[in-house]
């Protein structure tokens, strides 16, 4: 047996150990654009739970036209790196767009946030800085930590705000002092407590970075995100996010700072001088939902008033959603297998909703996370309870 057939028995024996545990991942394929209903192959119209689509962007019929012509207009994209290329203007546009809405002097496009977490803190990263970060942090900012090697690093419980003071009196002498958080947590749903970590950033001389992905276009008034729904707008020092979520769920990332931040980042992040820029399209459309968003704020009413009719309805049918602010209601049922079930079931019934596990989220803290959008019919909503308790009950009486 040669290594690589060794190596192919190996991944297979895990993939089988999967299946026979429950655990394993099917994917599905859309045969339509996402929306609150779409159609799967092989299952037909379901209603959609599962997406980051927050306002209904994705299909938006001026988004799909912005980002028609800005193909017609510029192709496909460079065929290379920014720096070495160039650029196109609707790029610029974006980055200007995104600067002023968040209230920073400037702003810097990447192909994904994921991108941008390992950039900033590369970048910023030398053996005389130490990051501070919470422990329940996307995977990106996990993995960025990792790879940017700083002189030290604290990880601190969720949102425990005395621990994080702690860790920044132990660590007072450090030259570069960096807090990360993500701005509403993907998986809980829950807020970073922004008001205190601005004030201890503002205490111990500390740059606070914000990794607002679930944020922008949901949260606050306007959709401008964690900060401005705790009234800090503008007080975040830099703050990175996607444009795949409510922006429309194309792709892309950005991180949004200094003008001077920014600039660096062009000169030395390596995710910056080593992977092409957005496709031209991507930049249109994800600026067209933004404009969008801009012009019509009562997009995040609506998304906030679906989010608690959906709370209610579970609250109603005698589950207990994790609480929170933002429109990712996540119930947490146990088992990893037992929330694959759920989830299985629930898409026989015209529901599609994803049942998260270990090594998601932790042992025994398996959830069905629903993801609410401002489009969404009550009828939706109506569905995918009576969905819930169907598959719940039938799970856990087999």
């Amino acid at each position: 047996m040669t290594a690589a057939e060794k190596l192919t028995a190996e991944l297979a024996a895990e993939l089988d150990e999967m299946a026979s545990k429950g655990t394993l991942k099917d994917l599905r394929v859309y045969e339509s654009p996402q929306g609150p209903e779409v159609r799967l192959k092989g299952l037909g119209e379901v209603v959609v739970l599962s997406s980051n689509d927050y306002l209904g962007m994705a299909d938006n019929p001026a988004v799909i036209e912005a980002g028609v012509e800005a193909l017609k207009e510029y192709g496909a994209g460079t065929a290379s790196v920014r720096f070495i290329c160039g650029l196109f203007e609707p790029h610029l546009e974006l980055e200007r767009d995104l600067a002023a809405f968040l209230g920073t002097g400037s702003a810097l496009t990447y192909v994904s946030c994921w991108t941008a977490n390992h950039a900033i803190l590369d970048a910023l990263s030398d053996g005389e800085t130490h990051i501070f970060s919470d422990e329940l942090n996307h995977a990106s900012i996990i993995d960025a930590m990792k790879l940017a090697r700083p002189g030290g690093k604290s990880i601190y419980p969720h949102s425990d705000m005395d621990a994080l003071e702690a860790a920044l009196n132990e660590h007072a002498d450090v030259k570069r002092k960096l807090v990360v958080t993500d701005g509403v947590f993907s998986m809980e749903g829950d807020l970073a407590p922004l008001p205190r970590l601005v004030e201890l950033c503002e205490e111990h001389e500390a740059v606070l970075i914000v990794d607002d992905s679930h944020g922008l276009g949901v949260m606050g008034e306007t959709g401008r995100g964690t900060a401005e729904h705790f009234g800090l707008h503008g007080k975040v020092d830099i703050i990175t996010g996607t444009l795949g979520k409510a922006l429309g769920g194309a792709a892309g990332g950005f991180v949004a700072g200094s003008g001077e931040l920014c600039r660096i980042l062009e000169q030395r992040s390596r995710p910056q001088l080593f992977s092409n820029g957005l496709p031209p399209t991507v930049a249109a459309s994800a600026r067209k939902s933004l404009n969008l968003l801009s012009e019509d704020p009562g997009l995040v009413a609506r998304l906030r008033d679906n989010t608690a009719a959906y709370r209610d309805m579970l609250s109603e049918a005698g589950f207990d959603p994790i609480p929170g602010e933002s429109p990712i209601v996540p119930v947490i049922v146990g088992e990893t297998s037992l929330a694959i079930s759920i989830s299985k079931q629930m898409l026989s019934q015209g529901v599609f909703v994803t049942g998260f596990g270990y090594p998601v989220v932790p042992e025994g803290a398996a959830r069905i996370r629903s993801q609410v959008s401002a489009v969404m019919r009550p009828e939706h909503l109506e569905r995918a309870v009576a969905a819930m308790s169907a598959a719940m009950k039938s799970a856990t009486t087999s």
